[in-house]
């Protein structure tokens, strides 16, 4: 890991590729390919590690337009079962990764925090810093999962409603002194000059503040970029320790 962990609140949520080759033989540890398609996990991958079938754990349940993927995280069931599916139980140590800037790995972080395992990490710099690293690429299919129990146990505390988010913002004035509402999209969903295909209405909620989420990544090693200079990005920005943040 070429970034350097002394700075960060939770560096243990963070790993690097010599670590994940490390562990590839323990059955303790668990690695998962977030890559955005099917095709891209099957140019090559981490030895062991299967494809995240839907890297964003939505549950197919809740379509918000016809043809559009839910946009509520999956059940307790469904989570329950695609962990276990990939041989991930309560005891499992998981690594996340993709080839995208962490957007996806990082995602599926959130839902294993989300569902209560807290042993999960993502891999920093992700494909790109494990193909730099000189490790092993496979291109097969991984052996079947151990059998596992996963115990989900949801933290509501993960997730705002609509509504408690009406509460926190004085919507004539924007935020509260004590709440930054912190919009990641592009500038264009921002601005409103391109439509999401699931938001029904264009344009950001009112007062809040803009920073796409890749402007806090080494665009060149897809590493997230050295604490102190997140830290500065992020205050002038607004998003300080002394607030609520709230992300969209």
């Amino acid at each position: 890991m070429t970034t350097p962990a002394d700075g960060y609140a939770h560096p243990e949520y963070l790993t690097d590729a010599a670590w994940v080759a490390a562990h590839l033989d323990d059955p303790d540890v668990v690695v998962l390919d977030c890559a955005n398609t099917a095709d891209a996990w099957q140019r090559g991958h981490i030895p062991g590690a299967p494809h995240v079938a839907d890297n964003w754990a939505k549950n197919p349940n809740t379509p918000i337009e016809p043809g559009a993927r839910g946009q509520h995280v999956m059940s307790p069931e469904q989570f329950k079962a695609m962990a276990e599916g990939y041989g991930i139980g309560d005891d499992t140590t998981v690594v996340t990764y993709d080839h995208a800037q962490g957007l996806t790995a990082a995602r599926i972080w959130w839902v294993f925090r989300y569902y209560g395992h807290s042993n999960v990490k993502v891999l920093n710099g992700g494909w790109r810093a494990w193909v730099n690293a000189g490790q092993a690429v496979d291109f097969g299919r991984p052996k079947a999962p151990a059998s596992v129990t996963f115990t989900p146990r949801a933290d509501e505390s993960f997730i705002i409603t609509g509504d408690e988010l009406k509460e926190a913002c004085a919507l004539d004035g924007g935020a509260r002194d004590n709440v930054v509402v912190w919009d990641v999209r592009s500038d264009a969903e921002w601005d409103g000059t391109a439509a999401n295909y699931s938001n029904k209405r264009i344009g950001h909620v009112p007062g809040a503040v803009h920073l796409e989420w890749f402007h806090l990544m080494d665009r060149n090693t897809h590493e997230f970029k050295p604490a102190a200079e997140i830290r500065s990005i992020l205050t002038d920005h607004g998003i300080t320790p002394d607030k609520t943040a709230y992300s969209y």
